[in-house]
């Protein structure tokens, strides 16, 4: 290449091949893209590509145009090559196609007293048509007065002209037309058509025009070399057909498509960590199903039968249904568990008072959505009371429901991380340092306490953290040491339990960048693809 400055050189060795292709094909003034295609045999969607690719080289210069046209709906195509309903209609009711021809070749005009009487009823089969073609045709001609009904039967009116075109019928033979070149009649015949459905249609299109820059044209008359290699395959290296062969300059910090690969959705990326942090710190894990029985989200946590919480207006009871018992087993000391709690209830265990009312096992016996992840704990308790096996660390990480008020913090469904340590020498200063690991690993840093009230924990506390996107402490659930009433029915004595049950979904919230709880559970694929991998 004798004369090209390095630059051009450059370029020339980085053309693809349908850059090859199209580049001789253009000129200094402007083509449309389609013309390209044809001159280039290729098709239109690879000279958009080429296009593009010439123009960030700076070789060509396109141009972008939105137009309008009409063109023939599906019922459009079918009635040019027949007819319109309306001329169906018309011929039958007329004589004009046996009427002596003029010498121009068109039909006379025939008077309206010539023609036929058709029966409004049998329109369809006299005419072929179907039932909603039947009613345009008849509505369009009485619209027109070329028909009149008389006593149920239809016939031409006087003066009838019959084997005039209408403008409809004019109209469709036009197309397809500019739209921006609709005028006068055919306005008017446009406007009739798109009342009736698939005769007519306006498509938007995009008209791409494209020409050589001064770039182009000085790269237009030189060389291009022969064919590049664009890749060094497996084969190519075993033998030697690369060899004196040139590769295709790659321009390694152009700008690519981004590419979207598959993922697990990112609550189930964030829900593995979180399970892998616990596990990590010891804890096996609990797990349960999603609908159970009151007594085990409930009644077995001291939750008063008369407690707000179990009303309708915060809770999802699934109607028509009843646990076999409150406890859901007939098992003997399963049984006596449901005894214990009971005695829990109306006067107490270990100098409490209880609640001072009758329990209801009936009441007990109601099934629900899970409001939390809790009564998992409170079957895990059970069973290690009848087994005596701890110290024992669980946890739970699952769905809970509540009839909530759905805001930015509040769902009508969640997750909720769930915890507990059984151990005669349990401490809340433990529990403390439980929950600043695991909050530690998520990422959170900034966290604080609250004294709270629980009905089965006791000491209780809130946990907050500082939600940078709102700026403000974020409360994530509660924490605390099970009461006696709580423990005592399932092991026969007061056993110290470590527990915790913050909402998951709101520690996820940060590392996402969400403000929204509602935002989560969209599943808006454009969001998903952009949502950041869980590290941490």
């Amino acid at each position: 290449m004798i004369g090209v400055d390095m630059d051009e050189k450059l370029i020339i060795e980085s053309l693809s091949p349908m850059e090859r292709d199209v580049l001789p094909k253009l000129s200094k003034e402007d083509l449309e893209v389609g013309v390209v295609a044809e001159k280039s045999n290729l098709d239109k969607t690879t000279v958009l590509r080429a296009v593009g690719l010439l123009e960030k080289k700076g070789l060509v210069v396109s141009e972008t145009n939105e137009v309008k046209r009409v063109d023939l709906g599906i019922l459009g195509i079918n009635y040019l090559k027949k007819e319109l309903p309306e001329r169906a209609l018309l011929n039958k009711l007329s004589d004009a196609r046996n009427s002596v021809p003029s010498k121009l070749g068109t039909s006379e005009e025939v008077p309206a007293s010539s023609g036929k009487v058709i029966p409004i009823g049998e329109i369809r089969n006299v005419c072929g048509l179907n039932e909603n073609e039947a009613k345009v045709a008849l509505g369009v001609l009485k619209g027109k007065g070329l028909v009149e009904i008389d006593k149920g039967k239809l016939k031409l009116s006087g003066g009838s002209e019959v084997s005039k075109k209408s403008i409809e019928e004019v109209f469709i033979e036009k197309l397809p037309v500019a739209l921006d070149e609709v005028k006068d009649l055919d306005l008017l015949a446009l406007a009739n058509l798109k009342k009736r459905k698939d005769i007519v249609e306006v498509i938007e299109e995009k008209i791409v025009n494209v020409k050589l820059s001064d770039l182009g044209l000085k790269i237009y008359g030189m060389d291009l070399g022969g064919e590049m290699l664009e890749a060094l395959t497996p084969k190519m290296l075993k033998g030697t057909s690369w060899k004196g062969k040139k590769f295709r300059r790659y321009d390694l910090n152009a700008p690519v498509p981004r590419l979207y690969g598959g993922k697990r959705h990112f609550v189930n990326q964030a829900t593995d960590y979180a399970k892998s942090i616990w596990l990590e710190m010891g804890f096996k894990e609990m797990k349960g199903n999603m609908v159970e029985s009151g007594f085990w989200v409930f009644d077995s946590l001291f939750t008063a039968q008369d407690h707000p919480v179990r009303e309708m207006q915060d809770t999802f009871y699934l109607k028509n249904l009843r646990s076999k018992s409150g406890v859901g087993s007939s098992e003997l000391g399963v049984k006596k568990v449901l005894e214990n709690v009971a005695k829990a209830h109306e006067g107490g265990v270990d100098g409490s008072k209880g609640w001072q009312q009758k329990w209801d096992e009936e009441d007990a016996k109601k099934v629900l959505l899970r409001t939390h992840t809790t009564c998992l704990s409170a079957r895990k308790i059970m069973e290690i009371g009848k087994s005596g096996e701890f110290p024992a660390k669980y946890f739970a990480l699952g769905k809970c429901f509540r009839n909530e008020t759905v805001d930015w913090s509040h769902g009508f469904e969640f997750n909720q991380t769930e915890g507990i340590v059984v151990d005669e020498n349990a401490n809340f200063v433990q529990l403390l340092g439980y929950l600043k690991q695991f909050f530690g690993k998520m990422g959170y840093e900034k966290l604080r306490w609250r004294p709270a009230y629980f009905a089965y924990t006791e000491p209780s506390l809130e946990i907050d953290v500082w939600h940078e996107g709102k700026q403000k402490w974020l409360e994530l659930g509660g924490a605390g040491m099970f009461r006696p009433e709580v423990t005592i029915p399932m092991f026969g004595k007061h056993v110290p339990v470590l527990a915790w049950g913050p909402g998951f979904d709101r520690v996820i919230m940060n590392f996402f960048g969400i403000d929204d709880l509602r935002e989560m559970y969209k599943n808006d694929l454009n969001k998903l693809r952009e949502m950041r991998v869980w590290r941490k």
